[in-house]
């Protein structure tokens, strides 16, 4: 495998461009076409603690995407698939391969319509924020989930034995639904949390009464995704907060920069859940409509 696309030029997407530039040939699609312009004569600059670096990135509109790279990671938010889906009918054929990285689970329904050689589907693990159109730090260190959702594995095989040598694993997961639900147990706490609040991921730890929130929201996503180990999979949502305790949640800064938020993705799809086994959902309902008041709210300033 030579050749990468990736969709979404947001701090994720702007992220795995320039690490994945060490080992691949990347072309990065940007909603924009004065941000591909920005890419393509700055580069794409990448900060971590006091160092920062530039990488040449060969940037385009989306428009332009034809879907011919050997994999195409689709790095948008979950609430903009239907449109990156809606221009595949545009293509001749179908397009190869697609690595998916939205937050949330409700977006699962949206992969059975598309007809591509193999889909996978990945959560991360990475803390990213941007900075400005052609700059990302990396907050923190971590890895990338991905897992095979329909197709035959070799891609994903290729993909994280290129990514050992430039320092940007992937951890191949076995079982695509359980990988989902891990990731969403974190973000259904976290980001709803934070975003209301407006605090750090660690003062959710920290602050006492905060704790008491995030162990009653917990207890009923635990009731409604049915999880076998509890304790675990708390222990687990801990330890993520505590790693990533000086960052903000996306789901904050969505917010604070007067951005659409994922709720839909996450508290969303675990309010369906509920209503399908006919489970109390009193603290997930609240805090989804405290989120879309808040989106509400920022759509009148901006």
């Amino acid at each position: 495998m030579n050749n990468i696309g990736i969709i979404g030029a947001g701090s994720i997407g702007l992220l795995f461009a320039s690490y994945l530039a060490k080992a691949f040939s990347v072309t990065l699609y940007t909603r924009t076409s004065e941000q591909a312009e920005v890419i393509n004569q700055k580069g794409i600059i990448l900060q971590k603690g006091r160092t920062q670096r530039r990488v040449s990135v060969k940037a385009l509109p989306i428009s332009k995407w034809k879907g011919t790279e050997e994999l195409t990671i689709i790095a948008v938010k979950q609430y903009q698939l239907q449109s990156i889906i809606d221009h595949f009918r545009n293509f001749n054929c179908s397009p190869k391969n697609l690595l998916f990285l939205q937050n949330g689970m409700s977006h699962l329904t949206l992969l059975e319509k598309i007809d591509a050689a193999t889909i996978l589907v990945g959560t991360v693990e990475q803390g990213a924020s941007r900075v400005n159109s052609n700059t990302v730090r990396h907050n923190g260190e971590g890895t990338v989930n991905a897992a095979l959702y329909k197709g035959k594995p070799e891609i994903l095989l290729e993909l994280a034995e290129a990514c050992v040598h430039i320092d940007f694993p992937f951890t191949i997961k076995d079982n695509y639904y359980q990988m989902m639900v891990n990731k969403l147990i974190a973000n259904a706490v976290i980001n709803p949390l934070t975003a209301i609040l407006q605090v750090k991921n660690g003062e959710l730890i920290t602050n006492t009464f905060y704790f008491a929130a995030v162990k009653k929201l917990f207890l009923e996503i635990s009731s409604i995704l049915n999880l076998e180990d509890p304790i675990r999979k708390f222990r687990d949502m801990i330890r993520i907060c505590k790693k990533t305790g000086e960052n903000q949640s996306s789901m904050l800064k969505d917010l604070e920069e007067g951005r659409r938020t994922e709720v839909d993705a996450i508290l969303g799809f675990l309010l369906d859940e509920a209503n399908k086994q006919q489970k109390s959902a009193i603290n997930i309902e609240n805090y989804f409509y405290l989120l879309k008041g808040k989106e509400k709210a920022k759509e009148g300033v901006n």
